[in-house]
């Protein structure tokens, strides 16, 4: 854990969120500024920065953030969603604890920006 991290606060329940899973790998929780009907943020229990770092120094999280990513799907989009990770400032990443972005619950066009 990092202390002045904003996902680690959210995990120790020091800053609240509306979680959707949660088990002893990750914790999954609705995206305060959506960008589709369904958007869930999933984040390991550990901190890492990015999802390189998580798959260099912890890939079993990375691999229950797949699966809590596709449980969410199931329950809510239909099984079928859009999974993103912005690493780095310049990409978007404004958390420096990995997140994947779960989008679904609509027909996803390419947008990026």
């Amino acid at each position: 854990m990092s202390e002045d991290c904003l996902f680690c606060k959210i995990i120790d329940g020091d800053i609240p969120a509306t979680k959707v899973l949660e088990n002893e790998h990750v914790v999954a929780f609705r995206d305060i500024a959506p960008k589709a009907p369904v958007h869930v943020l999933v984040i390991p229990r550990t901190h890492v920065k990015d999802v390189a770092a998580a798959a260099a120094e912890v890939p079993q999280e990375l691999a229950a953030m797949a699966l809590a990513a596709q449980e969410i799907a199931d329950a809510e989009c239909g099984g079928e969603f859009r999974w993103v990770f912005n690493t780095g400032a310049s990409a978007g990443q404004s958390v420096f604890h990995v997140h994947g972005h779960v989008l679904g619950g609509t027909e996803l066009e390419w947008n990026p920006a």
